[in-house]
């Protein structure tokens, strides 16, 4: 699998990560084991970057990929994220925190989930619009200095404040939600202001939850705690208008001989990021790293413009609640 510098301070990963999120948390009920399997199925095929964060779970994805990484530490990179605010009896507040001290009291429970002495990447998860992002980056950057993390990233945050955080410390990545359905950070200015700044971009959900790969027709089809019946553009009549666009990417993926979710993964690494798309199976896993050997001609991409261009989803990426806390 190629590989893709992130930021201008010597962190190279591989051009496809695994986000773990959902081997946990959040998309209904999982097989442990087959999370298992399929986390070391990545690691064999390449992948290098495994995400994770302290709020999935809560904790719990944290000591999965803990498990992942035991014994073979020094051939990953492990990100994870600190900021949606956890209690200490372990349950989510719903509040932000990216307070020093917040952030100070988090890392190392952080470190010992995940059975290691520092981490590759840590991001802000969100930021606190009641803490200046200078404060909490100084924070993050003593981390650096003590040597529990080697590189800083922030995530969901807005130009301004992507150059406020770099001005404190050197950001190698900034991880937020692209596909061809959420193509925001091209018109917002992020994907210009890293790129001007040397600093890498992580893309997070580049199937679109799912929705890009046409195996969600319903939200019926979806289990009971999964956090997509919420969302939406998954309910019934924003389902239905983002339909439309995935059967015109099942036609043009066909033509190609590849699966919609295929075509639709090679897009986002046209675009010179890093994805990391997340699963639970292996079948898909495998599936995913197949899409870095398909190859996007200039007409492909014209093409894929005009079937999704910025704006044609129907609906938010996520519920009212979670929407309030993206920055900017």
């Amino acid at each position: 699998m190629r590989q893709r510098k992130l930021g201008s301070q010597g962190l190279v990963v591989s051009e496809q990560g695994l986000g773990c999120m959902g081997m946990t948390f959040a998309y209904g009920p999982v097989d442990g084991q087959e999370a298992l399997r399929t986390a070391d199925r990545a690691l064999e095929l390449g992948v290098t970057l495994l995400d994770t964060a302290d709020f999935y779970g809560p904790h719990t994805n944290e000591e999965f990929v803990g498990k992942v990484i035991a014994g073979r530490r020094d051939d990953i990179v492990v990100s994870s994220k600190v900021g949606n605010e956890v209690a200490p009896d372990g349950s989510i507040t719903g509040r932000l925190n990216g307070r020093p001290e917040y952030i100070r009291s988090c890392v190392d429970g952080t470190l010992s989930r995940l059975g290691t002495d520092r981490l590759d990447l840590y991001y802000l998860h969100r930021v606190d619009p009641d803490v200046p992002v200078e404060e909490s980056f100084g924070a993050l950057a003593e981390l650096v200095a003590e040597g529990k993390v080697r590189h800083l990233g922030i995530s969901e945050a807005s130009a301004a404040t992507i150059r406020r955080a770099h001005a404190v410390h050197p950001l190698s990545a900034v991880q937020t939600e692209y596909s061809l359905s959420t193509r925001d950070v091209e018109h917002n200015g992020v994907l210009a202001t890293v790129r001007e700044l040397g600093i890498g971009f992580v893309g997070y959900s580049p199937l679109g939850r799912g929705l890009l790969t046409g195996a969600i027709r319903s939200v019926d089809n979806l289990a009971e705690q999964d956090f997509r019946r919420v969302v939406p553009r998954f309910q019934a009549e924003n389902l239905a208008a983002n339909l439309s666009v995935v059967e015109r990417l099942e036609a043009l993926a066909e033509a190609k001989g590849v699966t919609p979710g295929q075509l639709a993964l090679a897009w986002v690494l046209s675009q010179d990021v890093v994805a990391i798309p997340g699963t639970k199976r292996v079948g898909y896993l495998e599936q995913n790293v197949a899409a870095s050997d398909v190859r996007l001609s200039a007409d492909d991409l014209a093409a894929l413009d005009a079937i999704a261009p910025h704006g044609s989803t129907v609906g938010d990426r996520y519920p009212v609640g979670a929407m309030a806390t993206l920055d900017g």
